[in-house]
């Protein structure tokens, strides 16, 4: 649980999304789906597979391919999670392809690109985990999806040798969108044995179920060759076999928020308001027997009467706060460089602008001229006379230089400023 969620409710609160990214940079869902995304999202998010042709889509080959693979595996130092291996339908012991980092990297299990070879080379298939924090294209794309979707997301690449089929016939607890970067894969996609997966549901929980809907004939039977994007909700079966030679996709796992999500956090939010229920916190009888259902029987309609109280006394604002609080924890603003940012904020001749991502709002506490700028990055106290100029800066529509110099100083140190220019 974030601190967001932790902290009392402010008097007042507002929000509204991150300022969308600049014009060009062209990596968001549109570039994604060939059709529009009004459409997309009414007859395709959650409900049926949809294949992109790259004739129909941007190129975007300069995100990924077999060079920044060979430079993550030999040049990154990557530890696990952040790369795993599979063969056969199972995942290999990650023993198997990690080694120590040598003298003053003495790290047990760095990746080793030698390991990694003689699997690979030996029918094992390579996931790269968490590109999206790892690849700086992909971190910006990812960043842009996730934006446009409202829903974070994750960015894994999955690099399968020859006549490899990689996994078994499963089912992912989270939607996906299966960009090929290299190679041919012939993919196959089943309607769901379980609609709409949680988290917590897994396809090892339906062996037998996913065992035999994958006997049925698939909905989607085709090859993907570089370009092509295949949209997969979650809970529909897929497994893929690579043709010809090496095989690079990126999936883009969509890790969705759901009605259980506001479930979960109104209970939660309810549950503190009990706390404060002097007839619940009362003792039951001496004698009570806990084996025996008329306990509960007896008590049963008043519990029910107070947590209905509960219910009815969160406010709608409150649970938009609670929602907020999971979104900013879920995703990271755009990258900063660290040296630069220290050196800019001293520089009264830096142009600042907004930092993406941020996933701003504000709350404002009673009467003392001061209201919160709350982020993904954190709280910065910004004098209330001041907020509607600081969101016309985030918001892209104002430059930073109609703030005070000593608040965009404050701003930049917080990171919720950054340097203008491209470098930055």
């Amino acid at each position: 649980m974030t601190e967001e969620q932790h902290a009392p409710p402010a008097a007042t609160s507002s929000r509204r999304r991150s300022s969308p990214s600049p014009a060009g940079r062209g990596h968001g869902l549109a570039s994604l789906v060939a059709e529009p995304v009004a459409r997309f999202a009414a007859d395709h998010w959650g409900r049926r597979p949809l294949l992109t042709r790259a004739a129909d889509r941007p190129d975007t080959r300069e995100l990924f391919g077999p060079a920044a693979v060979d430079e993550l595996l030999a040049s990154r130092a990557l530890r696990t999670p952040f790369l795993r291996m599979a063969k056969e339908g199972r995942t290999l012991e990650p023993s198997t392809y990690t080694l120590g980092g040598g003298v003053g990297a003495g790290i047990g299990d760095q990746v080793s690109d030698d390991r990694v070879l003689r699997l690979f080379s030996d029918g094992a298939t390579i996931v790269l985990q968490a590109l999206h924090r790892t690849w700086q294209p992909v971190v910006s794309a990812a960043q842009e999806i996730a934006a446009d979707l409202g829903h974070p997301v994750q960015v894994n690449a999955y690099v399968t040798p020859p006549q490899n089929r990689g996994f078994d016939d499963h089912y992912d607890v989270h939607d996906v969108f299966v960009l090929q970067v290299a190679g041919r894969k012939h993919w196959r996609v089943r309607p769901p044995v379980h609609r709409w997966p949680l988290r917590d549901q897994p396809w090892t929980d339906r062996r037998d179920a996913v065992r035999a809907a994958a006997k049925e004939p698939p909905e989607v039977d085709e090859v993907l060759a570089p370009g092509d994007c295949l949209y997969v909700p979650r809970g529909w079966l897929h497994s893929a076999t690579a043709l010809g030679g090496t095989s690079i996709h990126l999936t883009i796992g969509v890790h969705v928020w759901t009605q259980r999500h506001l479930a979960e956090d109104l209970l939660t939010a309810a549950a503190h308001r009990l706390d404060d229920d002097v007839a619940l916190r009362e003792s039951l009888p001496v004698g009570v027997d806990p084996l025996d259902p008329s306990t509960t029987t007896a008590f049963r309609a008043q519990v029910r009467a107070a947590v209905d109280t509960a219910l009815d006394a969160v406010p709608d604002e409150e649970l938009a706060g609670m929602l907020a609080a999971r979104a900013r924890a879920a995703q990271r603003a755009e990258p900063l460089a660290t040296l630069r940012q220290h050196v800019a904020a001293e520089d009264p001749h830096t142009t600042w602008r907004a930092r993406r991502h941020l996933a701003p709002s504000w709350v404002t506490g009673p009467g003392d001229g001061q209201c919160t700028l709350v982020t993904r990055v954190g709280r910065v106290p910004v004098p209330a006379g001041y907020r509607a100029a600081v969101d016309a800066v985030l918001r892209g529509e104002r430059t930073a230089e109609i703030l005070d110099a000593d608040l965009r100083r404050t701003l930049s140190r917080a990171g919720v400023l950054v340097p203008a220019d491209p470098d930055a």
